[in-house]
């Protein structure tokens, strides 16, 4: 379950910062997806219009 005791030094990469196993790394993937979300629609709301 999240929160439970993990030995973080044996996480290395991208697994330290985005784990299913930490509320941390739970944390990170909630923001990564929401900041991934806000770039496509600020890009698709910028992007010139054709004509």
């Amino acid at each position: 379950m999240a929160g439970d005791s993990v030995d973080e030094a044996k996480l290395k990469g991208l697994s330290k910062i985005f784990n299913s196993e930490t509320m941390r790394g739970r944390a990170n993937v909630a923001k990564a997806t929401y900041a991934g979300i806000g770039l496509l629609i600020l890009y698709f709301s910028l992007k010139p219009s054709k004509k």
